[in-house]
C-alpha cells in the first residue's frame, strides 16, 4: 500500500516537472529586465543592442540630436542615450516619465563612460510606459527638503533622496552580515505588548474599532505598540544566546524637533553569558566599525552612492566623520566622571550650557554633544549611571566608587558628535529576589511583569543587550539634517500625511 502510494507521488512529481518546463518556455516565465546597476557592472560589448528601463531624470533637445538621462533607482548612476534623430521622441517625452529604450550600446564620447545610440538606422524605439502630467512637481529639480516631506508619494524620486534609501537597505545588509558572522539569529518579537518597557508612559494604546463601541478589549486587557522589543528579546536570548531585531517602534513623545519621530526602527541585541557592561561597549563599537569600513572601502558602491548624490559642500564633512569612527577605540568614562568635566568646564568658563548639572541630574544633549563633539573629539562611552535616572530592570552595581552618591547601575550611552546619544544598553538583573525588590520599591504594578519574572526562575544566566536608533545612526553617516528624510514615510506629532 505504501509503495504503491511513493509510486504514485514520484509519478506525479515527473508529469508536474514536465508540466512546469513547457510552462517556463511561456513569455510569463521570461527573466527580469536587466536594470541599469546591473547593465552598469556588466557592461555589453560595443554595438550589442540593449533595452534600458527607467525614468527620464534630464532632457536635452535640439535640431539635430536630443540627449536623454535615464536612472532606474538601482543605482545613482544613470545612462545617456542619444537619439537621432529627435523626432524619434514621443511626444509626450517629459523628466519623470517612465519610459523603455531599445538601442545599440556604445562608449561614450563625453564624461559618460558609456551611452545608448537610437537611431533609425538601428531600429531604434522610445515607448513612454507612463506619462507625467504637466504640473507633475518632480519634473522641476531643487525642490527643498522641506517641501518634498509635503509630496510623500514622489519625494523619493529626488536623487540624493534615493540615495537614502539605497544606503538604508545597504546599512541593513553590512548589518545582517555582521550579526551572522558573529553567530547570532535574527529575530520578530512582537510590536504589541501589554508591558511598558521604558516605564515612561509615551504609549501609544491600540484597540479595535469593533470593540471600543461595546466597551470590551480585543486583547482581554490593554495592549499597546512597542516602544522596545527589549523584555521579549530577552526571552529569546534565553533560548538562542545571541539575538538581535531590527523592528519598529513606537513613542508618543509630542515632540517636534529634527531628531525625533514617533514611529522609528530600533536594532536591539541582547547577549547571555556575559559579566560586565565593557563586553557591549566593546561589541557595539565592533559593530558600528563595520558600517564604517564598508562605507570608507566604498563596498558594492556603498559610499560613493553618497558622495556622488548629496550636497557638494557636505562631502569633506561626511567623509572626515566616517575616517573619525575609525581613527582610534573609543573612549569611555563613568557618568561620575562626566559630570565632574562637566562641571569643570562650567566653572573654569570654558564652556557655556544653559544648565549646569549635580550628581543625579539627568545629562541634557547639550551636555552629551559638547562631550563627544568638544571634549573627546570621537565617539564616547558613558557608563554606570545613577539608579534613580535608569529603568527597573538595570542590575545595580554592588560597590559604589569615589564620587558615587547614591547606588548606580550596569548600564552605558554611547554618546556621538552633534548628534549626542546613539546607543543605550545595560547589564540586565538575572536574579529574581533583586529584581523583585527594585519593582516594589519603585511602586510599579508587577503583574504586566511576571512573565517576566518567570524567565528567571528556571536556567537564568547573567546577560545584557543595547537598542540603537536606526534612523539616528543613517543621519549621523550620511550628514543628514532632518531625521525624517531617512526615513520613508517619517511619522510624527501632527504629522501623518500618507
Amino acid at each position: 500500500m505504501l509503495r504503491s502510494r511513493i509510486k504514485s507521488f514520484v509519478g506525479f512529481s515527473k508529469v508536474g516537472t514536465q508540466h512546469i518546463r513547457a510552462l517556463a518556455t511561456k513569455p510569463e516565465f521570461t527573466e527580469l529586465s536587466p536594470c541599469t546597476r546591473e547593465i552598469l557592472e556588466n557592461a555589453p560589448a560595443s554595438n550589442t543592442e540593449v533595452e534600458i528601463n527607467g525614468w527620464i531624470s534630464s532632457s536635452r533637445i535640439s535640431k539635430n540630436v536630443a540627449f536623454l538621462d535615464i536612472k532606474d533607482g538601482t543605482t545613482s548612476e544613470g545612462i545617456q542615450c542619444v537619439v537621432r534623430p529627435p523626432s524619434l521622441l514621443p511626444a509626450d517625452i517629459k523628466n519623470g516619465a517612465g519610459i523603455q529604450v531599445k538601442g545599440t550600446w556604445s562608449e561614450g564620447k563625453g564624461k559618460q563612460k558609456y551611452e545608448v545610440q537610437v537611431n533609425a538606422n538601428n531600429n531604434g524605439k522610445i515607448d513612454v510606459l507612463g506619462p507625467v502630467e504637466e504640473l507633475f512637481p518632480m519634473i522641476k529639480k531643487d525642490h527643498t527638503l522641506q517641501y518634498l516631506r509635503t509630496i510623500p508619494e514622489y519625494r523619493w524620486r529626488d536623487p540624493s533622496l534615493a540615495a537614502i534609501l539605497r544606503f538604508r537597505s545597504q546599512v541593513e545588509t553590512t548589518l545582517v552580515n555582521f550579526f551572522d558572522s558573529q553567530m547570532f539569529t535574527k529575530t520578530n518579537p512582537p510590536l504589541v505588548t501589554a508591558s511598558d518597557c521604558e516605564g515612561a508612559g509615551e504609549l501609544f494604546r491600540i484597540e479595535s474599532n469593533s470593540m471600543i463601541p461595546k466597551k470590551e478589549q480585543f486583547f482581554g486587557k490593554e495592549a499597546f505598540l512597542t516602544v522596545s522589543t527589549q523584555l521579549h528579546l530577552e526571552v529569546l536570548c534565553a533560548a538562542l544566546n545571541r539575538v538581535w531585531t531590527l523592528s519598529p517602534c513606537f513613542r508618543a513623545e509630542e515632540s517636534d524637533t529634527n531628531r525625533h519621530l514617533s514611529e522609528f526602527w530600533m536594532l536591539e541585541v541582547e547577549i547571555s553569558f556575559i559579566n560586565h557592561v565593557s563586553q557591549l561597549t566593546k561589541f557595539s563599537e565592533k559593530m558600528i566599525k563595520s558600517v564604517v569600513k564598508n562605507l570608507v572601502n566604498n563596498h558594492n558602491g556603498m559610499g560613493s552612492n553618497l558622495i556622488n548624490t548629496i550636497d557638494k559642500s557636505n562631502v569633506d564633512n561626511m567623509t572626515q566623520r566616517w575616517n573619525m569612527l575609525l581613527s582610534k577605540d573609543w573612549d569611555s568614562i563613568t557618568y561620575t566622571k562626566a559630570i565632574q568635566i562637566i562641571q569643570e568646564a562650567v566653572d573654569s568658563k570654558t564652556a557655556k550650557f544653559d544648565t549646569r548639572p549635580n550628581w543625579g541630574d539627568s545629562l541634557k544633549s547639550e551636555h552629551e554633544k559638547w562631550l563627544a563633539g568638544t571634549y573627546f573629539q570621537n565617539p564616547v562611552f558613558v557608563t554606570d549611571y545613577p539608579l534613580l535616572e535608569k529603568a527597573f530592570y538595570m542590575k545595580i552595581n554592588e560597590q559604589q566608587v569615589e564620587g558615587e552618591l547614591e547606588p548606580t547601575v550596569a548600564c552605558f550611552d554611547l554618546l556621538v558628535p552633534d548628534i549626542g546619544e546613539l546607543i543605550g544598553g545595560s547589564m540586565r538583573e538575572h536574579d529574581i529576589i533583586k529584581l523583585k525588590k527594585e519593582i516594589e520599591r519603585r511602586g510599579m504594578d508587577v503583574t504586566p511583569l511576571n512573565w517576566y519574572l518567570k524567565l528567571r526562575e528556571n536556567g537564568t544566566v547573567p546577560h545584557g543587550g543595547y537598542g540603537m536608533g536606526f534612523e539616528r545612526l543613517l543621519q549621523y553617516l550620511s550628514c543628514t539634517e532632518n531625521i525624517r528624510d531617512v526615513i520613508p514615510f517619517p511619522r510624527s506629532v501632527d504629522n501623518c500625511l500618507c
